[in-house]
């Protein structure tokens, strides 16, 4: 007797004796159950459809990627923790799809560096890179080239606008900068002076500062910026700046910086004036949040690092898997890629003493078991 016969046989077998338990009384199950059974006791598997002598296998979902495919995560300054919480979900997403993922960048903050790094990743050849270019324009000709080669290139927190890339991830650099603007306005009574630290020729670091000042300009008439200085992420200058600032203007009534690094040396200074200077910075660390607990920085503007980590390798794994999708448009017969989200927003938070203590890292990896960019 044919294989297929004794599997139809096999199956019509089990289905009777499944209708006569259940008219005993015994508890109903459905035909996929029989089906499952019946496949079992065959010792194939309960996919398979067996109509005549022909088995029908179920497809895989085309979410289950191949461990043969790399994605890389490449950053500047990779001791940075901003990093780490946006990897982190990059990981988990990659582990979800069953790809391999990669943390890599350069420590220091050097754009040649960070093109050399990247350099480096495109000759070995992996399925995709989630990119955060330190400027945008140094980065078109290579992330065209490796796109050219087959790479999939996307881009987070910072841009290159003029490349090919097709998707960019942020918290959207102008709301940051409003949505700062806003809050440290209205803390300080909507009347006073502020002031801004900035880190000039990083693009999104630049947009907030731009956006913040623009914001109390047309939103706030009673307000005044006295001053917007270059700190360049060195907390020394940001010290040394608040104090002058403060000597010109002695009401001062806060500042806002758009990294870290700059918040901890106005902290420093704001404490030694007496504490009556607020300090807005962007991004945080385990300095930044004890800052804040302890009520010397009023609060930090955070991004939403799981997200823009997490949908990062989801988008990144669709820019590399562009048959996904077919939108109603011409790309496909043209043959480009038919992937194209110019901008995605992760969302952002503010960080206060009411709710510092979600934005530990530490405590975040330990509730994950995770050991961070180390896996």
């Amino acid at each position: 007797m044919k294989k297929s016969v004794m599997k139809l046989l096999v199956f019509a077998l089990v289905i009777s004796i499944i209708a006569v338990l259940g008219m005993a009384g015994c508890k109903a199950t459905t035909a996929d159950t029989a089906a499952a059974t019946a496949a079992e006791i065959e010792g194939t598997t309960a996919a398979e459809i067996v109509e005549g002598e022909e088995t029908v296998a179920a497809t895989q979902s085309p979410f289950q990627g191949s461990p043969d495919e790399v994605y890389h995560m490449l950053v500047f300054v990779t001791g940075v923790e901003y990093w780490i919480p946006v990897y982190e979900m990059f990981k988990e997403c990659g582990k979800q799809l069953g790809v391999k993922t990669v943390y890599s960048g350069t420590p220091e903050y050097d754009i040649n560096k960070e093109l050399t790094v990247f350099e480096q990743v495109v000759a070995t050849n992996p399925t995709g890179i989630y990119l955060c270019p330190m400027q945008p324009d140094p980065f078109i000709e290579p992330i065209n080239r490796a796109i050219d080669s087959g790479i999939a290139i996307t881009t987070f927190a910072t841009d290159s606008p003029k490349s090919n890339r097709q998707i960019f991830i942020t918290s959207d650099n102008i709301r940051e900068g409003t949505y700062a603007a806003n809050r440290l306005a209205e803390e300080i009574g909507g009347k006073g002076k502020l002031a801004v630290l900035r880190n000039p020729g990083q693009l999104n670091h630049d947009i907030r500062c731009d956006t913040f000042i623009k914001t109390i300009k047309e939103n706030w008439p009673d307000i005044k910026i006295v001053g917007d200085v270059a700190s360049n992420q060195d907390p020394e200058k940001a010290y040394q700046a608040v104090l002058t600032m403060a000597q010109k203007d002695a009401d001062l009534g806060g500042v806002f910086m758009p990294e870290a690094n700059s918040g901890m040396g106005a902290a420093q200074a704001a404490e030694e004036l007496g504490g009556k200077i607020k300090v807005l910075c962007c991004d945080v660390n385990k300095q930044i949040l004890d800052m804040i607990k302890a009520g010397k920085i009023w609060g930090a503007i955070n991004p939403n690092q799981g997200m823009q980590g997490y949908f990062g390798m989801l988008t990144l794994y669709v820019t590399a898997h562009p048959d996904l999708v077919d939108p109603m448009n011409e790309d496909k017969a043209m043959g480009k890629n038919p992937v194209t989200l110019p901008f995605i927003d992760n969302g952002l938070s503010i960080v206060t003493a009411e709710n510092v203590d979600y934005y530990y890292l530490d405590k975040y990896l330990e509730r994950r078991g995770s050991k961070g960019v180390e896996e």
